[in-house]
């Protein structure tokens, strides 16, 4: 699943460290979705949506793969 996070967190200047606190979990969580190395819970998925005041489809791309 590819994501925008870090284009939009930077575009409401707002750093991985408070991105990661209002989503309650680790600055490491927040690295590893914005370079695609996790993907996020659905949970955790709304939690970011909401935190940069997007809707999740304007955040996650759904990626498939062949």
């Amino acid at each position: 699943m590819k994501n925008k996070i870090k284009t939009l967190r930077k575009q409401s200047n707002m750093t991985q460290e408070k991105l990661s606190k209002l989503c309650g979990v680790s600055r490491q969580t927040i690295n590893c979705v914005e370079n695609d190395k996790y993907d996020p819970t659905l949970e955790l998925a709304f939690k970011i949506s909401r935190a940069l005041d997007k809707n999740v489809e304007e955040v996650f791309m759904y990626d498939k793969i062949s």
